[in-house]
C-alpha cells in the first residue's frame, strides 16, 4: 500500500471488521457482491482513500481487499473482540472502525466523522441506534477500555461506550452529512442487500 499522501490522514488507521456469524444473511457478508466487488473490498477501498493504513480484522478477507490482515484476539466471539483487535494492531493515534454491514456509507460521511470534535470516540447516533461500529476511536483509551471489558465478559458495545467519553454525531450535524438518512443503514438480510443494489442501480441510471 502506498505511503500516506496529502489526501490521507497520517494519524488515522481504517479498520474493516470482517467477523460475525451472518446468520440472517445466510453467508459471509465480507464476500457479498456489493456493486461488482466483495463487500469487504468495497469498504477497504473506501478507507484506503484517506487513511494512513487499512486493517482487515477477523474472518477471511477477499483477496483483492487492500490492507493488513489482523487476527482476532483470544476471547468469546463478539464485535468487541474484533474492535479490540483493530485497536491493538493500529499504529496511529486514531482508528476509524467500519463493519462490513455499512455498505451505504459514503466518503463524505466518514470525512464528516473525522472532522467532528475529538473525544475518546466519535459515534453517530440517530433516532434508532448508536453506531459504535461506524465510529472514530482514540486508540489508547479505547484499547484499554475494550481489553478490560473483554476480560470481564462485558461484550456489549454499549458498555464500552459507557466507559469512554463519547462525542455524539447526531441531530442537525448528522442530517447535514446524511440528508437521505441512508448512510447508517445496516445490511443484514438478503432483502436489505437487494434494496441497496436497487438504489445503486437507480443512482447509476440517473447519472448516465
Amino acid at each position: 500500500m502506498s505511503e500516506p499522501g496529502a489526501d490521507r490522514f497520517a494519524d488515522v488507521t481504517g479498520a474493516v471488521l470482517l467477523g460475525g456469524e451472518s446468520t440472517r444473511m445466510g453467508q459471509d457478508k465480507a464476500h457479498l457482491d456489493a456493486g461488482g466487488v466483495a463487500a469487504a473490498t468495497r469498504i477497504a477501498r473506501l478507507l484506503d482513500g484517506f487513511c494512513a493504513e487499512v486493517l482487515l480484522v477477523g474472518g477471511t478477507p477477499p483477496a483483492d481487499a487492500p490492507g493488513r490482515v489482523v487476527v482476532d484476539p483470544d476471547g468469546p466471539p463478539s464485535a468487541l473482540r474484533g474492535l479490540l483487535g483493530a485497536l491493538a494492531a493500529a499504529r496511529t493515534e486514531k482508528v476509524l472502525v467500519l463493519a462490513t454491514d455499512y455498505l451505504a456509507v459514503t466518503p463524505e460521511f466518514l470525512l464528516g466523522v473525522l472532522a467532528f470534535p475529538e473525544a475518546d470516540v466519535v459515534v453517530p447516533r440517530n433516532e434508532k441506534h448508536r453506531h459504535p461500529l461506524c465510529a472514530l476511536y482514540r486508540r489508547e483509551p479505547a484499547r484499554a477500555a475494550a481489553a478490560s471489558a473483554l476480560a470481564e465478559g462485558k461484550l456489549a458495545l454499549g458498555s464500552l461506550l459507557d466507559a469512554l467519553e463519547p462525542s455524539w454525531l447526531e441531530g442537525a450535524h448528522l442530517s447535514r452529512l446524511d440528508a437521505s438518512g441512508t448512510a447508517l443503514a445496516n445490511v443484514n438480510t438478503p432483502e436489505e442487500l437487494a434494496a441497496l443494489r436497487e438504489a445503486w442501480a437507480r443512482t447509476e441510471g440517473s447519472a448516465a
